[in-house]
């Protein structure tokens, strides 16, 4: 019995130290084994680069140049974005006060991106709930005018057009319909009085890492204003696309290319080349500034939006994969970096033109998966014992 178990030791010790390097497809071997993979008619002609991490070599690419829809992959470029123009330990505030003039209720807002609706997502997500401010600000602005909210005026700066329209609504099925007036962030301090309630974020590191992990749409949106405005650039759509176009001129990439309509990839107009993405991931990843971009991402088979995947269609390949996905109708995306025995590739992969619904887009998950999982394999630090020393 205890032989048996020894033998069976042995086993999962050689197989977890030689199969994973044996099974993965050596550099020289990927071109040709690529070309049959991305063939699949569950993929629809992709564009694909993968590059050496180290090296920075082109490994291997396919329509590489090609305009392609990225989905949320587009949300790449806004973590960038993000973690050069905006301090990551950085958070927002919101305070909420009396006005110094009768009947005016205050509020200075930072455009805290990570306010939410939902008080109690809100609450259970440590972000900051819309409905505690505005119901502890109704409340105030009541007790002080003996009940009531009649004729109140709201002066507020800092806040996203959004957040101003779900205040009203909140307020309004509450019977408080005040005139609201976006004032400059001076006259807000200049009028503020009595603190009524206040709340702030998380640092903007632990958002983005949120972001990317969870793929959420309107905090790309936001977080890529805030860094078009720190760029100097507009706090708009617009203004996003140029700070696209700035920093990927900075980092020597050629940006003609790129189609930028939001930071978060929902438009499908957007459009990008996996060379554009491929060289960017490559750039940033030899950058300690841009850190944090890589440990938000979600890792194969564990966390994030990556938690589901990888686990039947390459197992082998769990763990060792960081990517943002991207899915539209008629599209699904990965980009990132997977291990492979001694080195790392940077892969993006655009696959734009398969059909719509959710099973073409499941199997379209599946090729890439298993595509991945033919380079994928752990790194392995060679053991080298000391030979014994004679008797």
């Amino acid at each position: 019995m205890r032989s048996k178990l020894g033998i069976s030791l042995l086993a999962v010790v050689v197989a977890l130290s030689v199969t994973p390097a044996d099974a993965a497809l050596s550099a020289a071997s990927i071109p040709a084994a690529f070309d049959e993979l991305l063939s699949a008619r569950a993929l629809s002609n992709p564009a694909m680069i993968l590059i050496d991490g180290t090296t920075g070599e082109v490994v291997y690419e396919r329509n590489s140049y090609s305009q392609r829809k990225p989905a949320s992959v587009m949300k790449l470029l806004a973590g960038v974005a993000t973690l050069t123009y905006l301090d990551p330990q950085s958070s927002f505030t919101t305070n909420i006060s009396l006005g110094l003039e009768d009947r005016t209720l205050i509020i200075q807002g930072s455009y805290d991106p990570w306010i939410s609706l939902n008080h109690n997502v809100a609450r259970k997500m440590k972000r900051e709930s819309l409905p505690y401010l505005a119901f502890n600000s109704l409340s105030a602005i009541k007790k002080t005018n003996g009940g009531s909210l009649k004729k109140i005026t709201v002066l507020y700066s800092g806040l996203y057009s959004q957040d101003v329209a779900n205040l009203k609504s909140f307020w309004a099925k509450r019977g408080f319909k005040p005139s609201m007036k976006a004032v400059s962030g001076d006259e807000v301090l200049l009028n503020a009085a009595s603190p009524i309630v206040s709340d702030t974020s998380p640092s903007i590191d632990e958002i983005l890492d949120f972001t990317l992990k969870w793929s959420d749409n309107a905090l790309a949106e936001r977080l890529a204003r805030l860094s078009s405005r720190a760029a100097g650039n507009a706090f708009n759509a617009a203004g996003v696309s140029e700070t696209f176009t700035q920093i990927l001129t900075s980092f020597e990439i050629d940006a003609s290319k790129l189609v930028a309509v939001d930071a978060s990839g929902l438009s499908k107009e957007n459009r990008v080349t996996a060379q554009i993405l491929g060289q960017l991931l490559f750039k940033v990843r030899k950058d300690e500034k841009y850190n944090l971009l890589y440990t938000s991402l979600p890792v194969g088979g564990v966390s994030g939006t990556l938690r589901s995947r990888f686990l039947t269609t390459a197992p082998n390949a769990i763990g060792l994969v960081r990517a943002k996905t991207g899915t539209l109708n008629g599209t699904v995306t990965l980009a990132g970096y997977v291990e492979s025995t001694d080195r790392e590739y940077v892969f993006v992969t655009l696959a734009d033109e398969i059909p719509r619904g959710a099973r073409a887009e499941n199997q379209a998950r599946a090729a890439i998966d298993r595509l991945l999982g033919r380079i994928a394999a752990p790194n392995i630090p060679t053991v080298i014992s000391e030979a014994a020393p004679p008797p």
